[in-house]
């Protein structure tokens, strides 16, 4: 017979484990590649040491004469704030009721829920790896009753629940609508509820409750102003990766020109290169074009993709528009106080009756944040004429 204990037991000892290796090995190629650690975890901060430049120590001299003066490595401490990722699933009293006498019907609704909550939480998280931490999915182009057109779509998908900020400030008629449609043609989505009083042009749609509380993602990295884990690119150039924009028709000169610079200046080979669809639409284009092989890879996770000298090419749905970077993994790391666990109470219980209604609900957590020690030794190229 199933009771909520049994379910509880199968929750933390079952499925967890298999969702665990899911989100962090089949949500994202990318974030496969990416090395995830609990060290340099201090309570609620992130706080690692970034090696920039040279020993100072070296130097040529004579038979007798002095010793080249000691001067060690460069030296500056990144600080970040762990983020707070969630996912909650929700079951009914009534549904587990209807299946506490059959254990296959039980397994069935334990499974579509853990499906779609891997699939939630696969579509966020890769999301925010591209992301700036904002939380930002889209900026308001226009507004007629419950439906909105945007800028973009990229980030969108039915069944998010999304708030909506104006300046900075949160539209409160607007919060906690859920997507209901979404019209890619013509970048327009319909939402719950009634008017969206107070959302105009210019306001910016973001997944509820999560501004500026997201993940340190590319688009924070890939900036040339302002600070980096705590630190101002102003007075620290090595913050500053490679940009190129405006680059037209993608090239193998402009993609070799971006990898040679990086192992130049920086000392970083490029093992990573991930771009929207078009440009690897565009890149299989040039091969062809070329007459040149289009070489596939085996990646972890079970991706396979396109490669460039070696180098695995792989297309993501979040990837800017037009827009190719080129990474050494080796510089990332996600920082974690912990992985994936259930959110448990006093009584060690995973399943709790939400207050003042039949059902119950689990909550998965996550404490992380992204790192790269060596920002320099990346890059990007933008404006790229996708295929």
């Amino acid at each position: 017979m199933v009771t909520m204990t049994s379910a509880d037991n199968a929750l933390k000892s079952v499925y967890l484990g298999v969702i665990s290796d899911q989100l962090n090995t089949a949500a994202n190629p990318l974030l496969a590649a990416i090395r995830q650690s609990a060290a340099d975890v201090w309570g609620k901060e992130v706080r690692r040491l970034a090696r920039y430049g040279v020993n100072g120590g070296v130097g040529a001299g004579t038979e007798e004469g002095e010793l080249p003066a000691a001067a060690g490595n460069n030296y500056e401490q990144f600080v970040t704030t762990l983020k707070n990722l969630y996912g909650t699933i929700e079951i009914s009293d009534k549904a587990v009721r209807a299946s506490e006498n059959n254990v296959g019907a039980f397994v069935n609704l334990l499974n579509a829920e853990m499906e779609g909550l891997v699939r939630s939480s696969s579509f966020n998280f890769g999301r925010m790896l591209f992301g700036d931490g904002s939380g930002v999915l889209a900026t308001v182009a226009s507004v007629s009753g419950t439906s909105v057109t945007l800028d973009g779509v990229k980030n969108v998908v039915e069944g998010m629940v999304v708030d909506f900020m104006d300046e900075g400030e949160a539209v409160a008629a607007a919060a906690g609508r859920r997507i209901l449609s979404v019209d890619r043609d013509t970048k327009t989505v319909t939402l719950s509820g009634g008017a969206l009083t107070g959302v105009a042009e210019g306001c910016e749609m973001c997944v509820q409750g999560s501004y500026n509380l997201e993940l340190t993602g590319l688009g924070a990295i890939f900036k040339t102003q302002g600070s980096l884990y705590g630190l101002d690119r102003s007075t620290h150039k090595w913050l500053i990766p490679y940009i190129k924009t405006s680059v037209g028709k993608i090239s193998e000169t402009a993609i070799q020109t971006a990898i040679d610079r990086l192992e130049e200046t920086a000392g970083s080979r490029v093992n990573f290169i991930v771009c929207s669809w078009g440009v690897k639409r565009a890149l299989q284009e040039l091969f062809s074009t070329n007459k040149r092989n289009t070489d596939v890879m085996e990646l972890a996770g079970g991706y396979r993709t396109i490669s460039y000298n070696g180098i695995p090419v792989v297309a993501d749905r979040f990837c800017p528009d037009g827009t190719m970077y080129l990474l050494n993994t080796d510089d990332f790391c996600l920082h974690q106080l912990c992985d994936w666990k259930w959110l448990e109470g006093d009584d060690g219980r995973v399943l709790k009756q939400v207050a003042g209604k039949p059902v119950y609900t689990a909550t998965l957590v996550k404490y992380a944040d992204l790192i790269c020690t060596r920002p320099c030794g990346q890059a990007m190229l933008s404006g790229i004429t996708e295929a």
